[in-house]
């Protein structure tokens, strides 16, 4: 790794601060990891991440409204094919949080399925209706006894 100079381009800077995983493709970041994983890097002045940096030196500027995401699940991976522009529903909804584990969801917990007409909403969670009636059933039968 050698140290750059402020001139140096992007595209370099980032060539010169990775190691490459053979196994994944993966460019991963050797220069500064914030505690949430990302790689960070200076441009005049600016502090982006390393991904991001990447990515708009690659493909141009993201556009408003969307993050990058990485493809390979990898935070510190900086290589501008395993990154995409997505909308930030379809980058959570692709990683691994409660909401988009809920989300892949395709059965409620009693094996009941999510479709359209088995499906109502409280608020912004599913709710099973199949589920509900039974649940109201026995509330009400326990209340007459």
């Amino acid at each position: 790794m050698q140290r750059s100079s402020p001139g140096t381009p992007v595209a370099e800077r980032i060539r010169q601060n990775v190691e490459v995983d053979p196994s994944t493709g993966c460019w991963n970041w050797t220069k500064h990891i914030k505690p949430d994983g990302y790689g960070r890097l200076s441009i005049d002045g600016r502090m982006p991440t390393a991904h991001r940096a990447s990515y708009e030196d690659a493909h141009g500027k993201v556009p408003p409204g969307l993050d990058v995401d990485h493809l390979c699940r990898n935070r510190r991976c900086v290589n501008p094919a395993h990154l995409e522009a997505v909308d930030r529903r379809e980058n959570v909804l692709r990683g691994i949080s409660f909401a988009a584990v809920n989300a892949a969801k395709t059965h409620c917990v009693r094996g009941h399925p999510f479709n359209e007409a088995n499906t109502g909403h409280r608020g912004n969670a599913r709710v099973c209706r199949r589920c509900s009636v039974i649940h109201s059933l026995a509330y009400r039968k326990r209340k007459s006894a």
